[in-house]
């Protein structure tokens, strides 16, 4: 059992768990991820490890409600414990030889981000942050962000907060000013990243991007996370999650993730939203 140590709101149906989980925090490093089971029969949910502290012996992870399994991890308090958690998987991401990046973060993508933007510094590079989001209030750890970057951007697609429009004009922007950078790293929505990876290309700039992709047992096993990586087929679990920006098929990725769309309506349908009821067991 996987006791949580502290949870906080970090925006509208965002939250932060802080889990014990010494093993795991002893091994992990910036880029690994998890597979979470809160309770028994639950869905096999991976996440990011978003930080961890060795000392203390805990894990971070971020969860974002956008359907039942992952409401059903977000009910949880502090004291309570997930059933099982697996880690830490995945390959880390090189963070070391880089004298300057550029990093990425969409929505959501800003918890992946941050133990990468984090190593980055730790290891001498200057880093310049981009964090988007829709609006002001779905942007998460901007305060942390702003401690490690040289320089920090916001925008939102609204205009609530920093630049109106997207991360990539804010990136174009610095790009045309100054592209004398050794790397991007985007990460968030696909079309983001995807959007990311075709504006750095025009610069000739390495860019490296964090596949969320389908994923069941996340050992290589299942083959449902796999990614067409410069005409090859990869597994994002075991040769990711971060991959050549300019060598992924993005538009094959989009279609993988609709193939579920139509069951997770009504898993959505029939436990929250329906005639069903909504019950944890615990």
């Amino acid at each position: 059992m996987y006791e949580i140590v502290e949870k906080n709101k970090l925006a509208p149906e965002i939250f932060h768990f802080e889990v014990k989980a010494p093993e795991i925090a002893a091994k992990a490093q910036a880029g690994h991820f998890l597979i979470l089971r809160a309770v028994e029969k639950a869905e096999r949910i991976p996440l990011t490890i978003a930080d961890y502290d060795r000392e203390q012996g805990t894990i971070d992870i971020v969860v974002q409600e956008v359907g039942y399994s992952s409401q059903q991890i977000c009910d949880f308090e502090e004291g309570e414990a997930f059933l099982d958690v697996v880690a830490p998987l995945g390959n880390p991401i090189e963070t070391e030889d880089y004298d300057r990046v550029i990093c990425v973060a969409g929505g959501l993508g800003a918890a992946p981000l941050y133990p990468k933007v984090k190593s980055l510094v730790d290891h001498g590079a200057e880093v310049t942050t981009i964090l988007g989001a829709q609006r002001a209030e779905k942007l998460i750890w901007e305060d942390r962000f702003a401690d490690l970057s040289e320089d920090l951007y916001i925008a939102t697609d609204d205009g609530s907060r920093g630049t109106e429009g997207f991360v990539t004009n804010v990136l174009e922007e610095l790009l045309s000013e100054d592209n004398d950078y050794d790397a991007v790293i985007a990460i968030g929505p696909m079309i983001m990243m995807q959007a990311v990876s075709d504006l750095t290309a025009e610069y000739d700039l390495k860019t490296i991007v964090s596949l969320n992709t389908l994923m069941v047992d996340g050992t290589g096993m299942c083959g449902g996370c796999r990614v067409t990586v410069g005409e090859e087929t990869k597994f994002a679990c075991v040769d990711g999650p971060a991959f050549d920006g300019h060598e992924v098929d993005f538009e094959e990725q989009r279609r993988r993730k609709k193939f579920y769309e139509e069951h997770e309506e009504e898993i959505e349908e029939h436990h929250v939203g329906g005639e069903g009821c909504r019950v944890q067991a615990k």
